[in-house]
């Protein structure tokens, strides 16, 4: 079975490729020739993570997954979200991303925060939604260099590292990304895809 994962990252791609099972194919958009920006204008994770499985589909013909991930913090009101990657900008920064958010945390005692990742699957002309939350909160300063993204500021509840201090097979194991994945991966099972 062959399936596009609808990403250019190549961190995400890594963490997926690591959990899916070895029958499946896993394509990246490099593979299917798809080099343009995939429009992400929804207001929510759910509607972002579903236009970009649609556009595979209705472009490329494939059968595919998209996935959308927001940083949730509590006392930013659910911010950055949907803005997460491009919070500091345009360029997708991760560290001015981080840098902005420290910033806009520094009076804050409350440092609750959640990653948010929606799994959008157009396959076989139907469409399904796998949903991934891990619960944590936001650090003083950056710690570690493993992962991508915020992960050098975010713990997870119930441990002492960050993201990025934690190699990926924990991640994996306790993250948001990995949860909506094995979501995504036991349904192909009892459909038996």
């Amino acid at each position: 079975m062959q399936l596009v994962f609808a990403t250019n990252n190549q961190n995400k791609l890594k963490e997926v490729q690591a959990l899916v099972p070895k029958h499946i194919t896993l394509l990246s958009l490099a593979d299917i020739n798809c080099n343009e920006d995939i429009p992400e204008t929804q207001a929510t994770i759910e509607g972002n993570a579903k236009q970009k499985a649609d556009y595979i589909k209705t472009q490329y013909g494939y059968d595919c997954f998209a996935d959308d991930t927001g940083l949730e913090v509590d006392a930013l009101d659910g911010a950055p979200g949907i803005y997460s990657a491009r919070y500091a900008g345009p360029e997708r920064d991760a560290t001015a991303n981080m840098d902005k958010l420290l910033k806009e945390l520094s009076n804050k005692d409350n440092r609750a925060a959640q990653f948010k990742t929606v799994i959008a699957l157009h396959l076989n002309g139907a469409f399904h939604e796998f949903t991934g939350l891990c619960r944590g909160k936001i650090i003083n300063e950056k710690r570690g260099d493993q992962g991508f993204g915020y992960d050098p500021i975010f713990q997870p509840e119930g441990y002492e590292s960050t993201f990025a201090q934690m190699d990926l097979s924990l991640k994996n194991q306790i993250g948001h990304r990995g949860k909506a994945i094995r979501k995504l991966i036991d349904f192909l099972k009892s459909n038996r895809m």
